[in-house]
């Protein structure tokens, strides 16, 4: 129930109407207090604070009608600025990346505040009345609009910059590189102190599971977005079976595709069949709370588009590879979760697929590797940003999985560069991505 209701709360978060929907809902709650705060003023009209806003009727009305046509017209404005800056992204960063811009609090900070102010407006306006027998004039509300009208401007002034700022190269990079680390803290939690063992569980995996147990079929087709691995723990040791996953978050899932194989001593039924399905959570795109290969791969996918021919932007790639690397070099001090779980007696329930240093290392490298071999600048810094890994390694896994990289590396950039003393550069940095590793 925890793992879906954080995944619900990722599409809501990211979505463009949360934030101002709630802004709204507070903007009327505000109307409302401000007008029995201009109803109390009525009963007590030598109470009421010089400094209040005091107009008639009629003028009060002209002036909350301005105030509230002004910002829906803003409102508009900064949603079309808004779509053209999501347009931008996509073609430039990739489809992948809107995500990020959407779930901008700035933008939707900023549209909620020209929407507040204006169902603020509609609100207080509605009330305004003068007839012959009785006169209502919110001068609290009508103050307070003011103000709000003058807020309005700064965030106006704040929105022109913010976008201008968000849509740069650099400014994407470093968000999309400080919510991959967000996440792989939360993926790896061990302390850098702690010193990781050598892996040697991922072996015999194949060994404890059950080919010929039951299997637990996908129904939907998508992407496989979170697993309850709490959820399948305890109908794993309510029902006395073990449970060996054949899929991982990221992962494409075909309906009709196991999702996992069973080995218990009675039949699987529905019922049961239905509880472990629901433990996996599927959806039409990836989410990064269980992903530790999304953030990788929208930097990866940045880094693809600048080396492309109609962009031609090495140096945004460099900019990749070195936030790629600052990754891998935290994913060196952290250490990687087993694949098996045991419940509480000590049993073995659930077999899993965590990810590997080595599968992550390939994320990141291979396909900025095959997109940036004829450019120089972009080889060389992925052999500095894998000598700078090597003085980070600390068991034989990480170790083969940089040299691996490195051997790739060092044979693509002699295969396509031609100035041989380009190549002397690419050997002389393989060489010290090897001493860096012995």
């Amino acid at each position: 129930m925890k793992t879906r209701l954080m995944n619900i709360w990722e599409l809501v978060r990211t979505s463009l109407w949360f934030l101002p929907g709630l802004m709204v809902v507070a903007a009327m709650v505000l109307a409302v207090a401000m007008l029995a705060v201009d109803r109390w003023f009525e009963t007590e009209p030598d109470r009421l604070p010089t400094f209040l806003y005091t107009l008639g009727a009629e003028n009060a009305r002209e002036v909350l009608s301005t105030i509230a046509g002004s910002m829906i017209t803003i409102a508009g404005v900064a949603f079309s600025i808004t779509i053209v800056a999501l347009t931008l992204a996509s073609s430039q960063f990739g489809p992948h990346l809107l995500r990020n811009f959407m779930k901008d609090k700035g933008n939707q900070f900023v549209l909620g505040t020209f929407i507040a102010t204006f169902i603020y407006c509609l609100i207080v306006l509605r009330l305004v009345h003068e007839t012959d027998s009785s006169v209502f004039i919110p001068s609290a509300s009508l103050t307070f609009a003011i103000l709000l009208a003058l807020v309005d401007v700064g965030v106006l002034i704040y929105f022109i910059h913010h976008i201008s700022v968000s849509i740069q190269a650099d400014s994407v990079i470093t968000a999309v590189f400080n919510e991959l680390v967000r996440h792989l803290y939360t993926m790896f939690p061990q302390g850098v102190g702690e010193e990781p063992q050598e892996e040697t569980e991922s072996a015999p995996i194949e060994e404890k599971s059950c080919p010929r147990g039951d299997h637990i079929a996908a129904i939907h087709s998508g992407y496989l977005q979170a697993i309850d691995g709490d959820g399948l723990l305890r109908i794993a040791r309510k029902s006395d079976l073990i449970l060996h996953l054949r899929c991982g978050p990221g992962d494409y899932i075909v309906a009709g595709t196991a999702l996992a194989t069973l080995e218990c001593p009675r039949h699987i039924d529905l019922e049961l069949a239905h509880k472990i399905r629901k433990c996996f959570i599927t959806g039409s795109h990836r989410t990064p709370e269980q992903d530790a290969e999304f953030g990788i791969s929208q930097l990866v996918e940045v880094a693809a588009r600048a080396l492309s021919p109609s962009t031609n932007s090495p140096f945004t790639a460099v900019t990749c590879v070195d936030r790629l690397g600052s990754a891998i070099c935290l994913l060196t001090r952290r250490v990687f979760p087993s694949p098996y779980r045991y419940d509480q007696k000590g049993n073995l329930r659930v077999i899993a697929r965590p990810p590997t240093f080595r599968g992550l290392m390939d994320a990141a490298f291979d396909q900025i590797r095959e997109h940036g071999r004829s450019s120089a600048a972009v080889m060389l810094r992925i052999l500095e940003t894998l000598r700078t890994i090597a003085l980070h390694v600390r068991n034989s896994e990480q170790k083969e999985a940089v040299g691996r990289q490195a051997d790739m590396t060092l044979q693509a950039a002699l295969e396509n560069l031609r100035e041989e003393f380009l190549k002397d550069e690419v050997r002389w940095r393989y060489q010290a991505v090897i001493e860096a590793l012995s």
